[in-house]
């Protein structure tokens, strides 16, 4: 096991072996008044028009996959149900609205507020962590309309935000691969304190490893991990100024002097890796000597502080380096290209590093590894592999060869596939703005559209087709193909008979009449489950690592083309043909005819 597995499994058995902090935590941002206003002033006049007892259904779906990709993984229904749990209008809710809406509100309106809660409504979801598609609703809400009307804004920015990171997320872990740890580092970049939080929680769900967000850590069981900054190496400038130079040994408690062991072993490595002690910076060697001190067991270094190789040391090393293999042809671009590598590596990092590895090696500790923070992450990933191959054959030590390489540094998708066409040696990446500002795409886009009122479907008709809503409270099936993956969404009726294992359905497309095919499903998996009802959790919510382990298996059940980054197959979604035909006869019924003069 690596380093930084080991620390990892600590990490997560820690967490298993307590209470979790997230049952109890409650985001105090998330209330009613967290809404547009016209919800409220909505709900005035359909109180005013006596709509109390009206019962409504509303749709929360989203109409295109983000990041131009064909999934998108639902995440937000715990905060979701937290919120139905907790809705209730304060005596001070009630008294700032007095001010806020317009004057001639009746005060029976603020007292019907003052006694709303979400006891009758029932909510009807997707697993959290699932793979969802567009047109398919994430979330049905059915109840009285006034109340499933005052929901609307609080559960989109619970699952917006939410559904958005946790695919952003999702989409690392793939092409980053299984075997590759990601950190979430985004706490910094991200839009404000709740931003930063919930960047953490659902990169965890998305497939990260841990967070750099300590107050995530508490709240949400996640692994926390970090290193330090360049400040601390620059915080130093010579030997001189350690006030602590001893450490024990881990077994038997004998003192040696750390930074002694540590140039021993640096004049020792300088010949191994063909370089220079006059290459490396006293200061950087002190800063590392105090972190190991302070952290032996956990010691893992930023060695890209320094590169005090001379200017005209490394020119002329390139100078050389380019007359062997010049030619009449060579343009000065290429020389450029020959010689930048020699500017930016870590000589002095890598060696002080090395050199105070191995002092810990003396007694009795194991460092964990370094992280690079600038630079040809890929050749740089390479050159500290092979520095450390070379002295772990030198000194006998297998385990030094496997030193975790972290890689950080402004890393996004194409970062990670353009590295792995590179051959990179990294064995993490922290990612921090790409990750939690989501850059290549700000929202993920559900709206809330009412599909029925008392009983009778609604339907938002659009001259772009896209934007028109299916009408009425619907179901909907995955049909599984013969080679087990998920080969098609459908939505039915509610009144309609759910499609059987064996037996063909007719699947089409909701608005273009020749779309159409017939399935002969291998498994029928319903995908709503009554996730609130009666004023009460409905379900046993899984855990945070369960969501997570439910988003892996999810993707698992989709087609490698549906997943892949360039030019994924679009997955189906189709309705059933007794939805389709309500759908167009409504459509008819509702669109008005126009007149020719």
């Amino acid at each position: 096991m690596s380093s930084l597995n080991r620390e990892l499994s600590t990490d997560s058995a820690f967490a298993a072996g307590r209470n979790s902090w997230n049952r109890h935590y409650h985001n105090s941002v998330v209330q009613p008044l967290l809404t547009d206003l016209y919800q409220i002033t909505m709900a005035y006049a359909y109180w005013k028009s006596g709509k109390i007892d009206d019962h409504a259904v509303f749709d929360l779906f989203f109409r295109t996959n983000p990041f131009q990709g064909e999934f998108t993984i639902f995440a937000g229904l715990e905060e979701c149900l937290k919120f139905l749990d907790s809705f209730h209008y304060s005596e001070t809710d009630i008294e700032y609205l007095k001010h806020a809406l317009p004057q001639g509100i009746e005060d029976e309106f603020f007292e019907y507020l003052s006694q709303l809660t979400a006891k009758d409504v029932t909510l009807y979801a997707i697993e959290e962590g699932s793979v969802a598609f567009p047109r398919v609703p994430l979330i049905k809400v059915a109840g009285p309309l006034i109340i499933v009307q005052l929901l609307e804004t609080t559960l989109l920015t619970l699952v917006n935000y939410a559904s958005l990171m946790a695919t952003n997320a999702a989409r690392y872990r793939m092409v980053a691969g299984k075997h590759i740890h990601l950190l979430e580092f985004g706490l910094r970049r991200a839009q404000g304190p709740d931003g930063g939080l919930s960047a953490s929680k659902y990169s965890y769900i998305g497939g990260f490893d841990g967070t750099s967000n300590v107050l995530a850590g508490k709240l949400f069981n996640i692994p926390v991990k970090g290193t330090h900054a360049h400040a601390y190496i620059t915080s130093f400038t010579g030997i001189d100024e350690l006030k602590t130079r001893v450490l024990q040994h881990k077994e038997d408690g004998t003192t040696r002097d750390l930074l002694e062991l540590a140039m021993e072993h640096r004049a020792a490595i300088a010949s191994v890796l063909d370089v220079s002690t006059d290459e490396s910076s006293e200061g950087e060697l002190a800063a590392m000597v105090s972190f190991a001190i302070a952290f032996p067991d956990g010691f893992m270094a930023l060695v890209d502080t320094y590169d005090v190789k001379s200017r005209t040391c490394w020119l002329e090393r390139s100078l050389a380096e380019f007359s062997r293999v010049a030619s009449h042809h060579i343009e000065l671009l290429s020389y450029y290209d020959l010689t930048r590598h020699h500017h930016f590596l870590p000589r002095s990092g890598l060696l002080n590093f090395c050199a105070v590895a191995l002092g810990l090696n003396d007694q009795g500790y194991r460092a964990i590894g370094i992280r690079i923070d600038s630079g040809d992450l890929a050749y740089l990933s390479c050159l500290a592999r092979e520095t450390f191959e070379r002295i772990a054959e030198r000194f006998k030590l297998p385990w030094f060869s496997k030193l975790t390489i972290v890689a950080s540094n402004d890393i996004n998708e194409d970062t990670i596939l353009s590295l792995n066409e590179q051959g990179h040696k990294i064995d993490c990446f922290g990612i921090g703005t790409h990750l939690v500002t989501c850059q290549r795409q700000p929202a993920l886009g559900c709206v809330y559209k009412m599909v029925e009122i008392n009983n009778q479907p609604r339907i938002k008709l659009s001259q772009d087709v896209g934007k028109v809503t299916m009408p009425g409270s619907k179901n909907v099936f995955r049909l599984y193909g013969a080679d087990g993956h998920a080969l098609i969404d459908l939505l039915q009726r509610v009144d309609e008979n759910p499609p059987e294992v064996g037996q063909k359905v007719l699947c089409r497309h909701p608005f273009q009449e020749s779309k159409r095919a017939y399935v002969i499903p291998t498994q029928v998996e319903p995908l709503y489950r009554v996730y609130w009802a009666e004023g009460r959790v409905a379900q046993v919510l899984p855990s945070l690592e369960e969501v997570r382990e439910r988003v892996q298996a999810s993707l698992r059940t989709l087609r490698q083309d549906h997943k892949r980054t360039l030019n994924p197959t679009p997955y189906k979604v189709a309705v059933s043909d007794n939805l389709y035909n309500f759908i167009h006869e409504l459509w008819l019924q509702n669109a008005p005819i126009g007149e020719l003069s």
